[in-house]
């Protein structure tokens, strides 16, 4: 589950909240008890962490970008040069 912030128009009071996508947001401040609160934009609060995010997920055959593949002499120089400008025609 997110965790959400808010800020009380009224008093100025800031809270997190740990609530599901689908809750609805909160309107009522804990502090002064007025209906106050107004959802704040923040960064995502999570982290992927472990191997099997993106480098190794979706992928087949010798194409998985590893970052230790450089280094046994894969094929991953090739995947990370830039291909070079071809002029318009």
């Amino acid at each position: 589950m997110p965790i959400y912030e808010y800020r009380c128009l009224g008093c100025g009071h800031e809270l997190e909240a740990l609530q599901k996508m689908s809750d609805a947001p909160l309107v009522d401040c804990p502090e002064c008890q007025q209906s106050e609160l107004t959802k704040k934009i923040s960064a995502a609060g999570f982290r992927l962490k472990g191997g099997g995010w993106y480098e190794t997920d979706f992928k087949s055959g010798k194409k998985k970008n590893l970052v230790g593949d450089a280094a046994k002499g894969g094929d991953s120089k090739a995947a990370s040069t830039p291909a070079p400008a071809t002029p318009a025609t």
